[in-house]
């Protein structure tokens, strides 16, 4: 089930508060003030408890976590004012291209926009998207969660000294949908008929958005804010990260294995992400995260298992030494 709010209508292809801000011909116009028992900081206005859409967004995101719903404490539902000029042009582009993609696949409901969620950084990454949109350090493509499915990406949230994670709520343009592997190659759709990927067409747990649509399809609406006492397989936070106890190997091996099969400009950017790691720029499980969405978990598992094979493979002198062949040099 989609999540939908009770302001909704159902033509719209878009809900969001802040559409009151561009009107029907569309011009910009300023934004209502939000209500008592909304805050506005920043780019966000704070909904505060008792507000139906803060519940509805709570709720819905506590229950996708599953068995660690109950661990999670969201600490605040904050929604994107667009209270800007640029947001407010943002938003029209958003709307414009949903129209338009509608057209392209046949009109109707055909722009497919649905709620998805967005792993960040933190809280200064969530304001340079606000600010300034999605840029290279995203990737060559963004890989969102359904509305219902928001583990995936509240797993790859980095953590703050303070222990709070943010997950970006986004409005999506899916269109037309194609399967795409994790193991992909591509930065973009395999041609012109489709507008994004999934995973799956019956249960998709991830919507791939191709960095050339990314700020044109991706409009960040909410972001809820959040602890949750503990991730397995994440660091519980900056600065004491968790040790690695699954296989490994050395990242400089993992990208020369990783350089056979994959483009030159998925490994420049795995090559940067690991050198951002080193400079202390980024956490290691986000570092992680980074190197699973380019080349996905298959192509990783392999590449560490032939890895792992090799090294167990005894060198020359080994075998002839366990045959008592092995003769000592004087």
């Amino acid at each position: 089930m989609e999540l939908t709010f009770p302001h909704q209508d159902e033509d719209d292809s878009v809900v969001s508060d802040c559409e009151s801000g561009v009107s029907g011909s569309g011009v910009v116009v300023a934004p209502p003030p939000p209500p008592p028992q909304q805050q506005q900081r920043g780019f966000f206005v704070r909904l505060g408890e008792g507000d139906v859409v803060h519940d509805l967004i709570k709720t819905r995101f506590i229950r996708g976590l599953g068995m660690l719903g109950p661990k999670t404490e969201v600490v605040s539902v904050r929604r994107n004012a667009c209270s800007d000029v640029v947001s407010q042009a943002r938003l029209h582009s958003f709307h414009a291209h949903a129209r338009a993609v509608a057209r392209l696949r046949g009109g109707g409901n055909h722009a497919n926009v649905k709620y998805a969620w967005y792993r960040t950084n933190g809280e200064d990454d969530v304001n340079d998207i606000v600010s300034q949109g999605f840029g290279f350090a995203h990737g060559p493509k963004l890989v969102l969660s359904p509305d219902d499915a928001p583990l995936q990406s509240a797993r790859g949230c980095g953590v703050g000294k303070d222990g709070v994670r943010h997950a970006l709520l986004c409005r999506v343009i899916l269109g037309r949908s194609e399967i795409v592997r994790d193991n992909t190659e591509h930065c973009y759709p395999s041609c012109e008929e489709y507008d994004s990927g999934v995973d799956s067409f019956s249960g998709p747990t991830k919507y791939i958005i191709w960095s050339n649509r990314m700020n044109t399809h991706v409009l960040p609406a909410y972001v809820v804010s959040f602890r949750v006492s503990s991730f397995k397989g994440m660091e519980k936070s900056e600065e004491e990260p968790l040790r690695p106890t699954s296989p490994w190997m050395p990242f400089p091996t993992l990208i020369s294995a990783l350089s056979k099969v994959l483009p030159p400009c998925d490994i420049a950017l795995i090559s940067k992400f690991y050198k951002d790691k080193k400079d202390k720029k980024i956490l290691r499980h986000e570092l992680i995260q980074r190197v699973r969405e380019i080349a996905g978990d298959k192509l990783l598992v392999a590449a560490i298992k032939s890895y792992r094979d090799n090294k167990k493979k005894p060198s020359f002198l080994q075998s002839r030494s366990k045959n008592g062949l092995a003769t000592r040099i004087k």
